[in-house]
């Protein structure tokens, strides 16, 4: 294909006409597209850039923004042409050329770059100096000095009084995001701005409208006479078309409201509001989830915007589960005295559909709505009545865990139909379920003649029954002796306490069972007053964000933010978070109370997981060397609530292992490198980190902390990295533990990672977790084994994929290899036919999740067909992946 190009170039490069030229240089560009190297044409295309030709030169500009960065000193010649065509009569080619010049990245070329922004930004053509506005952004993400010193900021802000709007709205854009990389103060909305951005509000096209509102949603209101002019001119956008207009509009119009203090002015707001959200629920799926979601937040804050509207929050048959769940939220939240007979109708037929996770939730919506709205509470017992009559399982016990709530939310009220409850616990199944009837037996002991005789029957499987049944069968027992002290409640809470504190390895059990033996033994009346205290009133919080998370994302609706409900810095791995003069003052009074260098908190004793014990005699000593802890300075970074771990120092990585991979480049991270890698070493996971400070200051006092992912990695002991001087460096192993913070989804390999120091802000990057790292020393089967599991698991769990880069050109050292890193060889045999050889293995990750692999191959040829058979085939693309790199 190549060899075939360079002909064509040669052709036409003598003389051929135009349309020859182009037709070769499409070929080149398909042949890249497909990912096929085509830089050895660079010069050959370059000399096609002078040309009148519009569509050519625009290929041969995408050509230039693919491969200006491998041949930087190439890229070059080019410039001549790109500052000629800044200057070209036609606005589209100063256009494209100011656009192409600011997309290539290259120092060498940003130099060029400045005289031709700075004559575009100025451009008589406004299509010419909204394109340049956005070039201004680029550039400062590659040169923020140069940026600076040439002007280009100012040169922007002039731009937002431009008489075009869409200039406007693209200055508007570029100081956004200039700001958000920034920790100076760049762009802030003044009276005098904010009359020209919402003069060109008007006449913006949607997406300009976008950045406009969100632009506006930063700025604070002086006075009410203010806010209200604000809304006054926003309110017409909430008939846009542009879902994403109006969403912007409503969030702009919510900000100001907390400012107004005019009830009928506010009220007339909420009017204006709720016909446009409904408006968007009629839209596609996707489009109805968004604004679900978007809604969720604002019934939270403002709920009289749409109480009035509930009906259209009614779950249709042909609604994916997803809307449906978020549909069922907000009609929790808008339920009230007027409405709640229509909503339970509603959720009384949603729980005879035949989706079981959905009628689950419409079930236990009633006994929130029970809990929320006292007056309502005697219709909701009834409806759950008429659901448990029905004597479908899983709605059952459903409802008796709801009515447990409900006890307690409403003690001594609506204890007549324990006798009907009772006469399900044959049908209980769930521990949650039994846990539940366990406590309503033990908490009305004293109104249930037979309460004795329903305990005895759960007492027979007491040691099988999951943790959560077990201890609530405890207190019941010991609740049942305390309201009834007769000879058969005083056998069986010798009997649950013998089972709970000789013949469980449970230590909240264990504990628990003793509390109560010494409790009974020494001080039955403080028993009585323990264990039958009068317990507080519950609420109904459960899907209530925390005041301050709703103001950040209230402030952030129309965004990612507002629909996976976390802060934006929670997810947005590489967003370049600023050190604020609080958390300096902070760090400051730390160090000045002489709290030490470590910012792990003592370990929360009530959660087992929080302590790990050291794994030798030296461990054993650097644990007990641990510095004293100093407040959290990062808080909670990225959605979680575990430990911050500081970084410390570990068995060094040895010399002699391969370069780490570079995670945060020098470059981003001010001087700051940080390299790194999962490694296992010894049945044992570390983070294997490599520190160099490229800059002129010391750097001390690291510490980092992991998102939630599919594997929980997260620090598992005290590490110290010591100062780092200037042009030095320091490398840790981090011991890691698994299982800590797990998150939700699909399984993937991504590990995100928040670093910090004394002297710079957070750093966030991303990295792979090398599923390698996890297989486990215990992964091998006999070849009767292997046969046996592969035969009981069901084809569906089998999982096949061709790997292309991977390639086997000895067997033998194919499969030394892959056992170093615990994937052992079963069996294998040659298909004669093909000539091809089909390998057995086995291996197995946490926690003990057994997978079994074949691979086909032919030996010294590429590509090998891979088949994964395991109970958990979602992580099939995970094995594949670090198979194929096993194989490389």
């Amino acid at each position: 294909m190549i060899t075939r190009l360079e002909c064509f170039l040669d052709w036409w490069i003598s003389g051929i006409p135009q349309d020859k030229k182009k037709d070769a240089v499409k070929k080149v560009i398909a042949a890249m597209t497909v990912g096929k190297d085509v830089s050895m044409l660079f010069t050959d295309v370059v000399n096609c850039m002078q040309t009148e030709n519009l569509e050519l030169k625009k290929l041969v500009y995408l050509y230039l923004i693919n491969y200006a960065k491998s041949h930087p000193d190439l890229a070059i010649l080019a410039v001549n042409t790109f500052v000629k065509d800044s200057q070209d009569p036609n606005p589209l080619i100063r256009a494209l050329a100011v656009r192409t010049m600011g997309c290539i990245r290259v120092d060498k070329i940003t130099e060029y770059l400045c005289d031709p922004l700075q004559r575009c930004l100025k451009d008589d053509d406004p299509y010419v100096r909204k394109t340049a506005a956005v070039c201004v952004a680029k550039l400062y993400d590659i040169n923020a000095e140069l940026v600076e010193d040439r002007g280009f900021l100012e040169a922007l802000k002039d731009m937002i009084s431009d008489s075009n709007p869409m200039v406007v709205a693209n200055a508007v854009a570029a100081l956004a995001e200039i700001q958000e990389g920034s920790s100076k103060t760049i762009f802030e909305i003044t009276n005098h701005t904010l009359f020209k951005l919402l003069a060109a509000l008007n006449e913006c096209t949607e997406w300009g409208q976008v950045f406009i509102l969100d632009a506006l949603s930063k700025y604070k209101a002086k006075d009410v006479r203010d806010a209200e002019n604000i809304v006054e001119r926003i309110t017409p956008r909430l008939q846009h078309a542009n879902c994403a207009v109006v969403l912007s509009a409503v969030k702009v119009i919510l900000l100001q409201m907390e400012l107004i203090t005019s009830t009928d002015v506010v009220r007339n707001l909420c009017k204006k509001m709720a016909p446009p959200l409904v408006t968007l629920l009629s839209a596609e799926s996707e489009i109805q989830y968004v604004a679900l979601r978007n809604i969720n937040l604002i019934v939270q804050r403002r709920p009289n915007i749409l109480a009035h509207e509930i009906k259209v929050f009614f779950c249709k048959y042909n609604d994916p589960i997803y809307v449906k769940m978020e549909k069922l939220e907000i009609m929790i939240k808008l339920a009230s005295d007027r409405n709640i007979d229509q909503v339970l109708l509603e959720f009384k037929e949603y729980a005879t559909e035949v989706d079981v996770d959905f009628v689950r939730k419409a079930v236990r919506a009633i006994g929130r709505c029970a809990i929320k709205l006292d007056r309502a509470a005697e219709r909701c017992i009834n409806v759950l009545l008429d659901l448990i009559k029905i004597k479908v399982n899983y709605v059952v016990q459903e409802a008796i865990v709801v009515i447990k709530d409900i006890f307690r939310r409403y003690p001594n009220m609506y204890e007549s139909i324990i006798a009907t409850l009772c006469e399900n616990l044959d049908t209980l199944d769930e521990p949650e379920a039994k846990a539940s009837m366990i406590w309503i037996i033990g908490e009305y002991a004293e109104r249930i003649d037979n309460a004795d005789e329903l305990l005895e029957s759960f007492l027979e499987t007491f040691p099988e029954e999951p943790a959560q049944v077990q201890l609530q069968l405890l207190t019941a027992a010991v609740k049942l002796f305390l309201k009834k002290p007769t000879e058969g409640p005083q056998q069986m809470i010798q009997v649950v306490l013998n089972n709970a504190t000789q013949e469980t390895d449970n230590p909240d059990l264990r504990d628990r069972a003793y509390v109560y033996w010494r409790l009974l033994s020494t001080d039955p009346e403080a028993a009585k007053d323990v264990v039958l205290a009068e317990k507080p009133t519950i609420s109904d919080d459960s899907n209530n964000l925390d005041p301050s998370l709703l103001d950040d994302l209230l402030a952030n609706i129309a965004t990612l933010a507002s629909v996976y409900h976390k802060r934006p810095d929670a997810f947005v791995s590489r967003a370049r978070a600023v050190a604020t003069r609080e958390e300096d003052d902070e760090y400051a009074e730390g160090q000045d109370s002489g709290a030490g260098n470590s910012s792990a908190p003592v370990p929360d004793m009530a959660t087992p997981s929080a302590v790990v014990p050291p794994t030798s005699a030296a461990a054993a000593v650097e644990a007990t060397s641990v510095p004293a802890p100093v407040p959290d300075l990062l808080g909670d970074l990225m959605g979680f609530e575990s430990a911050l771990v500081p970084v410390g120092s570990a068995t060094a990585a040895a010399s002699s292992d391969p370069p780490l991979p570079i995670l945060l480049p020098a470059t981003t991270g001010q001087g700051l490198q940080i390299s790194g890698q999962l490694t296992r070493r010894e049945g044992k996971i570390y983070y294997n980190l490599k520190f160099e400070n490229h800059t002129q200051t010391p750097l001390d006092k690291f510490m980092i902390q992991f998102n939630k992912n599919t594997f929980g990695l997260a620090a598992g002991g005290p590490l110290q990295v010591p100062l780092i001087q200037p042009s030095g460096s320091a490398s840790t192993l981090l011991p890691m533990v698994l299982f800590q913070n797990v998150s939700e989804g699909p399984p993937n390999s991504v590990l995100q990672v928040a670093v910090k120091n004394s002297q710079q802000p957070v750093w966030y990057f991303s990295d792979k977790i090398p599923l390698q790292t996890l297989f486990v020393e215990d992964g091998r089967m006999e070849r009767g084994t292997f046969l046996e599991t592969w035969k009981s698991l069901p084809d569906s769990h089998e999982v096949a994929k061709d790997l292309p880069n991977a390639v086997i050109t000895n067997v033998d050292a194919t499969l030394e290899k892959l056992a170093t890193t615990n994937l052992f060889y079963i069996a294998r045999r040659v298909l004669k036919d093909t000539n091809q050889e089909v390998l057995y293995l086995s291996g197995k990750v946490p926690p003990s999740i057994a997978f079994l692999v074949e691979l086909t191959c032919k030996v010294g040829y590429p590509s090998v067909k891979c088949a994964v058979k395991t109970p958990t085939p979602e992580m099939a693309p995970l094995f594949f992946e670090a198979i194929e790199s096993l194989l490389k």
